[in-house]
């Protein structure tokens, strides 16, 4: 995920520090205090599929790495949506300090008013990895923004998906990951809000194990019809990534 620290200089706030991508070489700027990225932005990036000249919402940025990992992508423009500020501020720093603003633009506001903050069919292609877990389940973390990371404190599902068809053009595509226990609930609300589902991937911690995690690609006003893909293995055994996980590191090589 990281391969180190950066000495490059830029203006860094108390408990902030600037990682380097691993395989990328690019940087962000994280608060080891605050929600840091994991192994499912890789996947999730991984996953996306970009056309060429498409117009890219990422809702839930975090510090902005799914559009770094995406920036040399044959998108046209990748906006990026995040609700806290100090997030936003890590983002935008990170996006300056890569030199790529003329490609990323990170906006501050909840994806619930993403269709104010945009507009009604602004864009081809939506992506998300929105908060797992609902308030009534889980352990709080003593960090509030972990528990907005995580839980479905500011935003739930049915929140994500509809805000993504309201700003999708017709057969635009939404890219998500989302814990595989709640594929029933994704199935019936992406059909209440007008999405097929056409691509499923289930991610496995290990190929004994069950899967915890499921990648989805839905497209608004489609047809039927779901392509199941082969499963992903993460691990190979305890700290030793598969060969796929690899394989998706060495897609955002530079």
């Amino acid at each position: 995920m990281i391969s180190g620290e950066s000495d490059f200089q830029t203006e860094l706030k108390p408990h902030e520090q600037i990682d380097i991508l691993k395989n990328n070489g690019r940087k962000i700027i994280q608060n080891k205090e605050r929600f840091m990225f994991g192994i499912d932005a890789y996947l999730l990036a991984g996953f996306s599929e970009i056309r060429k000249g498409d117009i890219v919402v990422e809702f839930g940025t975090g510090t902005g790495i799914i559009p770094i990992l995406l920036a040399d992508s044959p998108a046209k423009k990748i906006h990026a949506l995040e609700v806290q500020p100090e997030s936003v501020s890590m983002a935008r720093r990170s996006v300056e300090l890569n030199e790529l603003s003329e490609k990323i633009q990170i906006h501050e506001g909840n994806l619930k008013n993403a269709s104010q903050i945009f507009s009604q069919s602004f864009c081809n292609t939506v992506i998300s990895n929105p908060p797992y877990i609902k308030t009534t389940q889980g352990k709080l973390n003593p960090s509030e923004s972990k528990n907005i990371a995580r839980h479905e404190i500011l935003c739930t599902l049915e929140d994500v998906i509809s805000s993504a068809e309201k700003i999708l053009k017709s057969h635009g595509r939404f890219f998500m990951i989302h814990r595989s226990e709640r594929l029933d609930e994704i199935f019936i609300l992406m059909e209440k809000h007008s999405f097929k589902i056409k691509r499923l991937q289930f991610v496995f911690p290990f190929i004994e194990k069950p899967p915890v995690m499921i990648l989805v690609e839905a497209r608004k006003n489609a047809n039927n019809g779901v392509k199941v893909l082969e499963p992903l293995i993460m691990y190979d055994s305890k700290g030793i990534y598969s060969k796929q996980i690899e394989a998706i590191y060495k897609k955002f090589t530079r």
